[in-house]
């Protein structure tokens, strides 16, 4: 069998992958706090038929050597946590994080999980919660009844206007974390992160402190997903995919003119 169709095959499958992640990208484009991906590509293992350096003849050595490539994969799907920007709202319960670090949200397990989407609301409790899945945003923070108005301040404090009172009343302050490799976290759909090997522990901070991000009440962070650029992608992959299947029609011509004609 020609080795060009099994690494015109690879560049597919690699090509293929790519698609569908560029694909998820624009699916997201309108998805508070979502940060794009992108396919790592590696090539694959080589034939060498001549070693760089070989001796050819006497005090002569080669200064190529003759290696024949396998093809592609894609190894990887790199998350890549660049600001996305700013819009503005009404609600006093989303919140932007204007810089590195994310909110600690609590799972029903009990376990952590981490996000860049402010959207939040409170529960049945007053406790604020994701405003998508209910899961409790970290202190658990419960705001009273009587409440009539809710301040989060740049460095998470979150405070509230109760009638007959004349000072704010404080509440306690939102965890932040941040993570030596936020590439390494293990998305998990719903806007949310959880920790692995590769990201690290996470590290607590105070927000606009610690090397942490600002918290700006009333806005969100949009999605960082640039759609000229998806679409520019698109079309890369899409015309690679083609030369890819363009091989291997040329492959098996000259496979159909070897087996007419020989």
């Amino acid at each position: 069998m020609h080795p060009a169709l099994w690494i015109s095959k690879t560049g597919l499958d690699a090509q293929q992958t790519d698609i569908a992640v560029v694909s998820n990208n624009v699916a997201n484009a309108s998805t508070v706090g979502f940060k794009k991906s992108r396919a790592v590509f590696e090539d694959l293992l080589y034939q060498t038929v001549n070693q760089a350096g070989g001796v050819s003849a006497a005090n002569t050595k080669l200064p190529n050597g003759l290696n024949i490539g396998a093809g592609t994969k894609v190894v990887a799907t790199q998350k890549v946590f660049s600001q996305g920007n700013m819009i503005t709202t009404d609600n006093s319960l989303d919140l932007m994080i204007e810089g590195p670090g994310f909110f600690e949200v609590q799972m029903p397990d009990g376990s952590s999980a981490y996000t860049r989407s402010g959207q939040f609301s409170l529960d049945e409790s007053g406790k604020i919660v994701t405003s998508g899945s209910g899961f409790v945003v970290q202190p658990g923070i419960a705001i009273p009844e009587d409440a009539s108005s809710i301040t989060v301040s740049s460095e998470g404090e979150v405070s509230v206007k109760v009638s007959g009172e004349a000072e704010n009343q404080i509440l306690g302050q939102l965890n932040m974390a941040d993570f030596i490799n936020a590439s390494g976290l293990e998305p998990q759909g719903q806007n949310l992160y959880i920790e692995t090997g590769a990201s690290g522990a996470p590290i607590e901070g105070t927000a606009a402190l610690d090397g942490m991000g600002a918290i700006r009440q009333g806005a969100l962070e949009t999605s960082n997903v640039n759609v000229t650029e998806e679409l520019v992608n698109l079309i890369e992959s899409q015309r690679i995919y083609e030369m890819n299947s363009k091989v291997i029609s040329a492959v098996d011509q000259m496979l159909s003119y070897v087996n007419q004609n020989l």
